[in-house]
């Protein structure tokens, strides 16, 4: 079941509320150098040019930078590069760091945050001897993103703290700005590991890019895990492309959108008898718990709207549904199918 994702969920003529990527088409500037990309793909690629631009986005070094096919091809490095002893991964979370860990011959242990306190984190469930720990801020599924200090609090000499940003550029908080809890730019913390995505706000999904940030020498180590060239030369010019001023303004200005759209969709889903909407939302995703989930999500596509099944994720079950943030109009009539669907 760890292998289980949204993209699972759709089928021709559904609504997609399943997948956390944002829906529109690339913005010209970049559409454009990915698409010329393609008129050099005779050479190898060469990482050289993305690798600086992103560092230059973070204020790091490109040697503390690694490129991958995606955040889950970092995890799959990090599996495999690593020999913890004590590995834990704090749930409900994505479970492709923990398939990956275990795929590689790993014991894994799980933290389960608390219902009761909306899956916030609480630094005092992770074992002291844990020499690897994984989490992820904002959360997927939970849509909660923890306190920058606390999930600092977690990294100590002799551990590996990752920590998986793929939604970070999605959250914006007035009066503070983008990725507020964003540990990106923290060179100082012994061993942490931020993952991060270009696939969700810049709907690339289908173009498998992200990346790592980390001191030198663990980039250097994760980087033999890979094979040779893991970045095809559209995707590195997409990194590029991402990494730039004028990118990472816009995906502010997405974020702080988002947030609207978010708001009215929670506020909506709380007008509903019987809809628990998690916390505080953060995210492009929002968690719901309702009885009867499973009834309720076939419900839903009988209706024509897919959307994530929840007891995919350790910690959670089957009345848990999580829903992607969309436009207000998708939204109002995604509202009465599941109004409709409850009576």
């Amino acid at each position: 079941m760890l292998r289980v994702h949204g993209d699972s969920e759709l089928a021709p003529g559904l609504v997609d509320l399943a997948v956390n990527v944002r829906q529109a088409p690339m913005p010209a500037w970049l559409a454009g150098p990915v698409t010329a990309a393609l008129t050099d793909l005779a050479r190898y690629p060469d990482p050289t040019a993305a690798r600086a631009a992103v560092a230059h986005r973070h204020a790091r070094d490109p040697a503390e930078v690694l490129l991958t096919a995606g955040a889950d091809q970092a995890f799959v490095a990090l599996a495999h590069a690593l020999r913890p002893r004590r590995a834990v991964v704090i749930h409900p979370q994505f479970t492709e760091p923990e398939a990956a860990l275990r795929a590689a011959g790993h014991a894994v242990e799980r933290v389960i945050l608390d219902e009761r306190d909306d899956f916030r984190l609480d630094p005092d469930r992770v074992p002291a001897e844990a020499d690897l720990v994984v989490l992820g801020n904002p959360t997927n599924p939970t849509s909660v993103d923890h306190p920058a200090a606390a999930v600092a609090g977690l990294a100590r000499p002799g551990r590996i703290l990752v920590v998986d940003e793929a939604f970070a550029d999605t959250l914006y908080r007035p009066g503070t700005g983008p990725e507020p809890e964003s540990l990106s730019r923290r060179r100082d913390l012994p061993g942490l590991v931020v993952i991060r995505s270009l696939t969700k706000t810049w709907a690339l999904a289908g173009l498998r890019i992200g990346y790592l940030l980390a001191a030198p020498d663990l980039v250097a180590r994760l980087s033999d895990a890979l094979p040779r060239w893991p970045v095809s030369t559209p995707a590195l010019a997409a990194a590029v492309a991402c990494a730039s001023p004028r990118a990472v303004a816009e995906e502010a200005f997405l974020a702080g959108e988002l947030a609207a759209d978010r708001a009215h969709l929670v506020a909506g889903l709380r007008s509903l008898p019987g809809v628990r909407v998690v916390g505080s939302p953060s995210a492009s995703f929002v968690l719901i718990k309702v009885a009867g989930g499973a009834a309720v999500r076939e419900g839903l596509r009988t209706r024509g709207y897919a959307v994530r099944r929840g007891d995919t994720f350790p910690g959670l079950g089957s009345d848990w549904l999580r829903l992607a943030v969309r436009d207000p109009g998708t939204t109002d009539a995604f509202l009465a199918a599941l109004r409709d669907t409850l009576q």
